[in-house]
């Protein structure tokens, strides 16, 4: 089934004024794409996953539609049904896919979650949720056992991988190879506006908001796929990101597929090695690239001109500001720029610098012709280029293409973003006269002092440019002539220690990188920042800690 063709703009505004997408009726990602897929094109080329090992594995959209329409009966059989919701731990484990798609197709309410989750994490998320089922790689599967007693809703317990099944629990293989091969949706067709899945956010500030997206939101990820990573047919495609989090759906999943590339997966364990990426995007000849700054930071350190990276034609970045130095180191050692973009768990992506445009280092771009932003001031009017506000969607349609349908269970939350015939994100930006979009950070991270408004950002991104630093978190403390003051918190970079003259070092840096008034006045150093498991940093928790001291 083929929804979207992709046009081939020259420009921007053409972009946005021919950019159309037609929304078939009911539609279900898993029967709709994948089944039609292995319908019409059964051998074509749909993974390539590479595990820590460097075992390569090739699978086709055969093998995807025939195994989840087998653990769909089984999970049917297991008494899983429309609208129950499953939890999935399994990294990067093909598994993951074939249980989405499994989940897809029965109209279960897939719940993707992150390794990193302690037994009272899954314990919150699992009586939160109403979560009835679970399929857990063998690594997590006692800290989700731990969790059972406290869990009554908690029936369906699968376990993934080698390791002996516990007790209480189904081994995966075994029912996924002893059920029936064709699977029937029945009368009650999941799809449209249906829920398909939640993600947990990651609670920066508070306890995770459970995030829902109905049927028809992979369809917006045609737009990351196809026109931000740029994709054609064949082509190779790594996004790297643990499936535990939205990203992965953004660039391991559904417009990759839709876009009929080939989606990439590369299940390290341990600690991230730049040499080994670059050394698994030569090897397997990747021809697109999407990782946060952080890996593109790493990965400049590296003489890269003892990499073949001449199949790499193109390369994103998203989740944090990209440096100016390391946009062009990267385009200096490659020949190719780094095109950002910008979204949330509640949208998909929102704005970003496409092919078609010129990139301004440090700008997370323009709209795409989905999503009507706006930037509106405190009153919810719009402001002039120039002016910061914040990031809000204007909401066309209900449901808006793209659009979380809400926080589950919680309405007042849900109430507090949507409001006034607009989403809002929460976040503060501005806009150059070419129309490119300037993040600035959270609205409650934005710092006030002597009458210039700071945004956190902007400072760790000149932090973290001097040779010292490694990471860098910016705050606000309270200062009794500038109202608020600017603050750092620093890890420094193995060998170095904190001085007087370093401190010194780092703020002279932050003077000549950015605007003067921006530089940190106080400068904490610590062994480590304090972070969500997604690895978020928790400003909130730094600033409640300066305020008690």
């Amino acid at each position: 089934m083929q929804v979207h063709k992709k046009m081939r703009p020259e420009s921007y505004e053409q972009f946005v004024n021919d950019f159309h997408l037609d929304i078939p009726e009911n539609f279900n990602f898993a029967l709709d794409v994948v089944d039609a897929k292995a319908e019409t094109s059964p051998e074509q080329a749909a993974m390539i996953h590479v595990d820590d090992q460097k075992v390569r594995r090739e699978y086709d959209f055969k093998y995807f539609s025939s195994r989840s329409s087998r653990l769909a009966n089984a999970l049917r059989r297991s008494g899983i049904g429309k609208g129950d919701k499953v939890m999935l731990i399994l990294y990067k484990r093909v598994e993951f896919w074939v249980s989405m798609l499994a989940l897809h197709k029965l109209g279960a309410v897939a719940v993707p979650s992150p390794s990193l989750l302690t037994t009272k994490d899954i314990e919150y998320r699992v009586n939160f949720a109403g979560i009835k089922g679970a399929i857990i790689e063998d690594g997590a599967v006692s800290k989700v056992d731990a969790a059972r007693e406290k869990c009554p809703e908690f029936t369906v317990l699968i376990q993934a991988g080698d390791s002996p099944v516990p007790e209480g629990w189904e081994d995966y293989s075994r029912m996924v190879e002893n059920a029936a091969k064709e699977f029937d949706p029945g009368t009650d067709r999941a799809g449209g506006n249906d829920s398909l899945f939640v993600y947990f956010s990651s609670g920066t500030t508070g306890p995770p908001k459970m995030v829902e997206h109905l049927h028809n939101y992979p369809l917006a990820h045609i737009i990351t796929a196809m026109y931000w990573h740029d994709l054609e047919p064949g082509d190779i495609h790594l996004t790297l990101s643990d499936t535990g989090w939205a990203k992965s759906v953004w660039g391991k999943f559904y417009g990759q597929w839709l876009a009929d590339a080939v989606i990439f997966v590369w299940d390290f364990r341990g600690k991230f090695e730049a040499d080994k990426l670059l050394r698994v995007i030569c090897d397997n000849k990747v021809s697109t690239f999407c990782a946060p700054p952080t890996v593109y930071r790493f990965l400049v350190r590296q003489d890269l001109s003892g990499y073949d990276l001449s199949h790499l034609r193109h390369c994103t970045t998203a989740g944090e500001l990209l440096n100016d130095s390391v946009f062009h180191a990267w385009k200096e050692s490659t020949g190719l720029p780094i095109y950002e973009g910008y979204g949330q768990t509640e949208t998909t992506l929102q704005m970003a610098t496409f092919p078609f445009m010129q990139p301004k280092p440090g700008s997370i771009g323009r709209p795409t012709p989905i999503w009507p932003v706006r930037l509106l001031d405190e009153d919810d009017n719009e402001v002039p280029p120039g002016e910061e506000g914040e990031i809000c969607i204007k909401i066309e349609s209900e449901p808006m293409l793209g659009l979380f349908a809400g926080y589950l269970y919680e309405k007042e939350r849900t109430d507090k973003v949507l409001h006034g015939g607009f989403y809002h994100t929460g976040d503060k930006a501005w806009m150059d006269e070419d129309g490119y979009m300037w993040f600035l950070g959270r609205v409650d991270d934005l710092i006030k002092s002597s009458g210039y408004r700071i945004g956190p950002f902007e400072v760790e991104s000149a932090l973290i440019t001097h040779d010292a630093v490694v990471e860098a978190a910016v705050t606000a403390v309270p200062d009794e002539i500038r109202g608020q003051a600017v603050k750092a918190t620093i890890v420094l970079s193995d060998g170095r220690e904190p001085s007087d003259e370093l401190t010194k070092s780092i703020q002279d840096h932050v003077k000549k990188v950015t605007a003067p008034y921006k530089y940190p006045r106080v400068i904490e150093y610590v062994p480590e920042l304090p972070k969500t498991i997604s690895g978020k940093i928790k400003r909130a928790e730094i600033r409640s800690k300066d305020l008690k001291n």
